[in-house]
């Protein structure tokens, strides 16, 4: 079992969501204004709804952190949801004055049914509360500290937009990242088309999913391994990106494109880089080989579906009735591809600094440090660092 380890509560409209992370070495610096600007990104991007109006997620650290550093202790932190005060009545722990009205219609698409059966409830509401992507809230400020801790060690994790519904971006590496971040729905290209396919198809009372992509720079050789199957770094971050409300499928690098075609033009040949080092000429690989880090930048794929929630209902049966209705309609998204890219970022960056502390593990900032250039030393691979 991993050293780092972390873990959320909360509901979409109870008082806050709450995160703990074990685990954490001492003399971490972190910046709260960074966690809460990484908050703002998810809350951003063309065709949110209109509860991002109403939150302004703000982080409380609560433990862990003094003077802007870790203590090696458990770190606690907090998002207050200011749409409580409206919910208090219905979503509070103590017994309600009135019962409020139940939530017996279900959504295709989502959690209701599946969630209702199997835990025995009675009321939809129980279920789409915790099923909700208001709980991604919690991973990206536990994400927004795991950055800034790979940050010390030359590792960023940076997003953008591929597709959006039937819109496809053909942009290639290197991303201007500022450029991609000025976007509404931060692509590199073709954001006015993805634009208007949001707006059409919240004029026809429908949703779209979509593509984003994941890189990951300056990460070294080695995180990972291939000695056990649920230690590999590519299981895991497949593990960690498909646990994500509306994710339909992963890939490491070229994985979809590369099913189609000869071996001679997916693998990355590997060249001396003249000091000593190796490097690749290619990245199809997307950054993983045999489940470890290949030293080049890490690169994951994913496909979000469109959100459930349709301003115009499909087509439904009620819990309790077991009769034909028309799905429940919870305030919602018409795309979330923008704002899931910024959740898939902070995935990935959490299962890197698990993977990162397993490798160089140690108390302190400093102990890592050492741990991690006298690994590079030894290696002889060129690094970003």
């Amino acid at each position: 079992m991993s050293a780092f380890r972390w873990m959320t509560a909360g509901e979409s409209h109870g008082e806050a969501l709450v995160m703990v992370m074990e685990g954490m070495p001492a003399g971490f610096p972190i910046d709260m204004d960074l966690i809460n600007a990484q908050l703002r990104r998810r809350q951003g991007g063309h065709g949110r709804g209109d509860r991002q109006k109403i939150e302004r997620d703000t982080i409380h650290i609560l433990s862990g952190v003094r003077n802007a550093l870790t203590l090696g202790s458990p770190i606690a932190m907090m998002v207050r949801n200011r749409d409580w005060e409206n919910w208090q009545g219905r979503m509070g722990p103590q017994k309600f004055d009135v019962e409020p009205e139940k939530v017996t219609r279900l959504r295709p698409g989502h959690a209701d049914m599946a969630g209702a059966l199997k835990y025995d409830h009675d009321d939809v509401r129980n279920v789409l509360e915790r099923a909700s992507a208001r709980e991604t809230t919690s991973r990206v400020a536990v994400g927004a500290v795991a950055r800034q801790c790979l940050s010390q060690f030359g590792i960023s994790v940076n997003s953008f937009v591929r597709r959006i519904g039937p819109v496809e971006s053909d942009a290639q590496p290197p991303y201007d990242w500022d450029s991609i971040e000025s976007s509404p729905v931060r692509a590199p290209s073709h954001s006015q088309e993805m634009v208007n396919a949001i707006d059409e198809a919240r004029a026809q009372g429908d949703t779209l999913g979509g593509v984003y992509e994941v890189v990951a720079e300056g990460v070294p050789v080695g995180l990972g391994t291939y000695v056990h199957w649920d230690r590999k770094l590519d299981g895991l971050l497949a593990q960690a990106i498909m646990s994500i409300q509306a994710h339909k499928a992963v890939s490491v690098g070229d994985g979809w494109e590369a099913a189609s075609l000869p071996g001679s033009q997916v693998h990355d040949v590997i060249d001396p880089d003249g000091s000593g080092g190796l490097r690749h000429r290619t990245n199809r690989a997307g950054g993983i080989e045999g489940g470890m880090t290949n030293g080049e930048p890490v690169v994951v794929r994913a496909a979000v579906k469109p959100i459930s929630t349709l301003l115009k209902p499909l087509e439904s049966a009620d819990l309790r009735t077991r009769e034909k209705v028309e799905a429940h309609y919870e305030r919602s998204d018409i795309s979330v591809v923008p704002a899931a890219g910024v959740v898939g970022e902070a995935m990935v960056a959490i299962v890197l600094w698990t993977a990162f502390l397993e490798k160089f593990g140690g108390d302190s900032l400093s102990e890592i440090r050492r741990n991690y250039e006298g690994y590079l030393a030894s290696t002889r691979v060129a690094s970003a660092v």
